[in-house]
């Protein structure tokens, strides 16, 4: 019997993932109806584009056309009427969104663990998490289910899920892409990016995205620079460290310039959570105004919100001003800065602890401060024998994504980074 055409092929196969994992992994709120049919219009247009039949999975605070956006929320189900540019753009080119993924309630935290839909697990082992917010992205890459997942990122939201969960994931320059038709958390440091199974996804998806033509800018020995002291203080798993030093080491035999930089005042602190108070409680003041339901985490920083005080966040703007001005200097002497993703490789379901630390300033530490700083910053996962494997994390300077993915590249084929599928998962390579 010949081959079924490629897109509804690859389509059909990702849906039948999709459902088949959805009992263990709950990385998914709704599958697209609508899939198959658009695979198969694809099909018989012989349709030409960057990401022809490509299956997509798509964070469930994003507005798709006939579709019903959540938020991962107990109450808010908003049917679309139009769709956000991201998806548009990703349709153009030939993608097909087979499904809406779960997520942290309203994008508000790093776990996952939703109490309204259940918490997304990690293919990896499905008693951790896929990190969060965009917790059922990562988890439909990592499993194998989608090549590419859209998330969102205001403190880590696309990064801590590609780290814990072993793929790739591109917090872009703001406004790099358009936030039209995305909930917002922080609007003032909002971004949507991509979750990859590949560096080729990572740089497809970001073009598409983006809009952005300019060419790959071609990468010579780089000069990559160790933030200190915030490195050295970070709650670091040896294992991690590890798998750090073995990335350090890499990049040093391939010629660049690696070392240790010292960026005074850069490290995590309370004015992140001061920072965005306003815009917090601001979105969600006409829900909280009508006593809607909320989960308990995410109904406790709502309130943490409310008691910012107006002092706390002028502190908190001058904070931002000061992390801007120090990235700046360090950019002016170096062309990358380079930390691991995460301090650590699984957080436990139910447990609020990592290691005597609260899971949500571990697994952003590394994160968070880059979204105040505007920059874009790669996740990438380290080449090695760890399940799932430490995660690298690559920042750039302002509008310099394509050179993040430029820099990307050469490691995976390197294979400093790579891709690993979890274990036990179908996917496009196992399928009969």
């Amino acid at each position: 019997m010949p081959d079924r055409p490629q897109a509804s092929r690859r389509v059909e196969g990702a849906l039948e993932r999709a459902r088949e994992s959805q009992d263990e992994l709950n990385a998914f709120t709704a599958f697209d109806d609508e899939a198959s049919s658009r695979a198969t219009r694809l099909d018989h247009e012989a349709f030409e584009g960057p990401l022809l039949g490509m299956p997509l999975a798509v964070k469930d605070l994003i507005a798709h056309e006939g579709r019903v956006t959540t938020c991962g929320s107990a109450f808010y189900r908003h049917l679309a009427t139009s769709t956000a540019p991201c998806i548009a753009r990703m349709e153009r080119a030939g993608s097909v969104v087979v499904g809406r993924t779960g997520l942290h309630e309203w994008a508000f935290g790093f776990s996952s663990e939703n109490p309204h839909w259940g918490p997304v697990r990690n293919p990896w082992d499905p008693r951790t998490s896929p990190g969060g917010s965009s917790g059922g992205s990562g988890a439909a890459v990592a499993a194998g289910i989608t090549p590419i997942a859209l998330g969102t990122d205001t403190g880590g939201s696309v990064r801590v899920p590609a780290a814990l969960c072993g793929t790739y994931g591109l917090k872009v320059t703001h406004g790099a892409v358009p936030l039209e038709g995305v909930f917002p958390l922080v609007p003032s440091i909002d971004t949507v990016g991509p979750l990859g199974d590949s560096m080729d996804a990572i740089a497809s998806s970001y073009r598409v995205l983006s809009e952005d033509g300019r060419p790959m800018e071609p990468v010579g020995p780089a000069r990559i620079g160790i933030p200190q002291p915030w490195y050295d203080e970070a709650p670091m798993a040896v294992e991690v460290d590890q798998a750090f030093a073995r990335a350090v080491a890499s990049l040093k035999d391939l010629g660049h310039e690696v070392h240790s930089i010292e960026m005074p005042d850069v490290r995590p602190s309370m004015e992140i959570v001061h920072a965005i108070a306003p815009e917090v409680r601001e979105v969600h003041r006409p829900f909280r105004e009508r006593g809607e339901e909320y989960g308990e985490e995410v109904a406790e920083r709502l309130d943490h919100a409310e008691a910012v005080t107006d002092e706390e966040i002028s502190d908190a703007r001058a904070w931002q001003g000061l992390m801007r001005s120090r990235f700046a200097d360090a950019f002016g002497t170096v062309d990358y800065l380079m930390t691991p993703t995460v301090p650590v490789r699984r957080k436990v379901i139910g447990e609020a602890d990592i290691a005597g630390h609260h899971y949500r300033s571990v697994l952003s530490y590394f994160t968070s401060l880059v979204n105040h700083t505007l920059h874009p910053a790669l996740a990438m996962p380290i080449a090695g024998e760890e399940s799932p494997p430490a995660s690298l994390q690559l920042i750039g300077p302002l509008t310099g994504d394509l050179r993040l993915i430029a820099l990307g590249t050469i490691l995976e084929r390197e294979g400093i980074v790579a891709f690993r599928a979890a274990p036990g998962w179908k996917s496009d390579n196992t399928e009969a």
